[in-house]
């Protein structure tokens, strides 16, 4: 045994240096290994007693903890986007603290797809947006490398898309702000969210509407009254069943009103299939009530029909009225009323201008629609073709 100035060194019967040291707590620690030769284990000594020194000596049992939470740490900085929104998607939840819906997934983990992964939709491998930035480690991204991504993205001519993207990345990172991992969020473009491609829904009018309706085929004649003045959703729409339309009559035995009960959707995702789940919101769960001609127009699509009975079925009547399969019916109908442009949900738009043009307030109308943000309701409300109706108004609370 050799003591020296600072602890002991051992020579073992193997030939090997063991050094130890008495700590600041009174308590002897050894090497954790032994040394070839004897001027090593004086090296490491020299190390412990200068951490002693400086303050910064740590028992070693401490020290070890300590160094496997920063290599943790490390690991966790170290994961790329792509990986940390996937776990994003698995963990996140909703408003009402559920799990994400699969259409939901389906659109975010569209964002993030890699490229070289082929989809149905996307046979070129280019993968999603996202798929530039998906490999970056997340402390590499930096509001430049977003800018630049950005713009890129936005070239393409995809402007919809990229600012949906971007949320979606922008939502990814706060969180791993909220984490710890991120000091601040790289997504810091003003209106980055919000840009689009100009292009506005624009209703159809109300000689549009009659002509769409009078050359519908009568199949679906129930189901564009139904978006235009209950304001459904195409997957809420085509869940209807007869359970859900509650038909009221006057004292003469005429229809006079018919009550629709939402509270599902059809869904539609590649992994599942056509399904049906809740409505898109907490909102979209409501009674939405129909008056006059329309409501007559719905209660005939309902006789007869009892339960969970399809108000409007596929072609053999068997199941859900798939998109595709209504698309050449609608065409046909929206050609003939000069609006080839006019896609199916611009009924949705019709519904909330018509209902807040009444008179409803702006919460009445996010109540029939099922909006569960001001927001929303707004972009449903459009100034119509009345302005000669307001004008003319405007010009007689002036005269008067």
């Amino acid at each position: 045994m050799s003591r020296e100035k600072f602890g002991i060194i051992d020579k073992l019967p193997s030939g090997n240096y063991r050094a130890r040291y008495t700590g600041p707590d009174k308590k002897r620690y050894p090497a954790p290994g032994t040394y070839k030769t004897k001027g090593a284990a004086r090296a490491w000594l020299a190390d412990r007693q200068s951490e002693i020194n400086s303050g910064t000596w740590r028992p070693p049992a401490v020290a070890a903890a300590e160094q496997q939470r920063a290599a943790a740490e490390a690991a966790r900085r170290d994961v790329t986007l792509g990986e940390y929104a996937a776990q994003w998607i698995k963990t996140r939840t909703n408003s009402r603290g559920e799990a994400l819906r699969p259409r939901t997934i389906e659109s975010y983990e569209g964002y993030v797809r890699p490229a070289g992964v082929t989809t149905k939709k996307d046979k070129t491998g280019k993968g999603g947006p996202l798929a530039d930035m998906v490999g970056r480690k997340l402390g590499e991204i930096t509001p430049e490398m977003v800018r630049e991504w950005r713009a890129a993205k936005i070239e393409t001519g995809r402007v919809s898309q990229t600012s949906r993207a971007y949320e979606f990345m922008k939502s990814v990172l706060k969180t791993a702000v909220d984490d710890g991992i991120l000091d601040k969020n790289p997504c810091q473009i003003r209106g980055g969210s919000t840009a689009s491609t100009g292009k506005r829904v624009e209703p159809p009018t109300d000689a549009e509407l009659d002509v769409i309706l009078s050359s519908i085929d009568k199949r679906y004649k129930a189901l564009v009254v139904i978006a235009a003045t209950a304001g459904l959703r195409w997957g809420e729409a085509t869940e209807l069943r007869a359970k859900d339309v509650v038909v009221e009559r006057d004292k003469a035995g005429d229809v006079d009103c018919v009550r629709i009960s939402v509270s599902r959707q059809v869904i539609h995702t590649k992994k599942t299939g056509r399904d049906v789940g809740e409505p898109k919101t907490l909102a979209g769960v409501r009674t939405v009530a129909v008056f006059g001609r329309d409501a007559r127009i719905i209660a005939n699509q309902a006789h007869g029909k009892i339960g969970d009975a399809l108000l409007t079925t596929n072609h053999d009547g068997t199941g859900w009225l798939p998109q595709s399969a209504f698309w050449r019916h609608w065409h046909k109908a929206v050609v003939a009323a000069g609006r080839p442009d006019l896609p199916f949900h611009a009924l949705r738009h019709f519904a909330g201008t018509r209902y807040a043009q009444t008179g409803a307030t702006a919460k009445e109308t996010m109540d029939r629609l099922g909006h569960s943000s001001m927001k929303a309701a707004i972009r449903y409300q459009h100034s119509g073709n009345r302005d000669d109706e307001l004008a003319r108004r405007m010009a007689q609370q002036r005269a008067s």
